[in-house]
């Protein structure tokens, strides 16, 4: 199971639909205690943080990596600063172009965790 923490309607959606034409469970989080709780029970592996969600988002980044969750995060091209804080706790990081452009690989990575083998690599 992945998490995903997006900043609208639209990602949201985008990453839920991807996800489910690809077979990975998803669960939406909203808050760093939100995610905190669908950590212990829900036992995810992957976390999609949209840097856009301002606030909450570099928390809910160092959460999952300090989880032990793959965690990928993207944003505006122009917020180099958020993109560089996200990629400095641990996330894999990437503009929202690229991010769009490679959903399914993004979520492919995240949901194999800590599988080793063909695949593992940063999409």
């Amino acid at each position: 199971m992945i998490l995903y923490a997006a900043s609208d309607l639209i990602w949201a959606t985008r990453i839920r639909t991807t996800a489910d034409e690809m077979g990975i469970p998803a669960r939406p989080t909203r808050t760093p205690e939100m995610l905190r709780d669908r950590i212990e029970d829900a036992a995810p592996v992957g976390l999609v943080v949209d840097m856009a969600k301002e606030s909450d988002a570099l928390e809910m980044v160092r959460q999952g990596v300090e989880a032990g969750l793959r965690v990928a995060a993207f944003g505006p091209h122009v917020d180099v600063e958020g993109l560089a804080m996200a990629e400095q706790a641990g996330a894999m990081v990437m503009p929202r172009g690229a991010f769009a452009a490679r959903i399914g690989h993004v979520l492919t990575w995240l949901s194999r965790g800590d599988e080793a083998g063909e695949g593992g690599e940063t999409p």
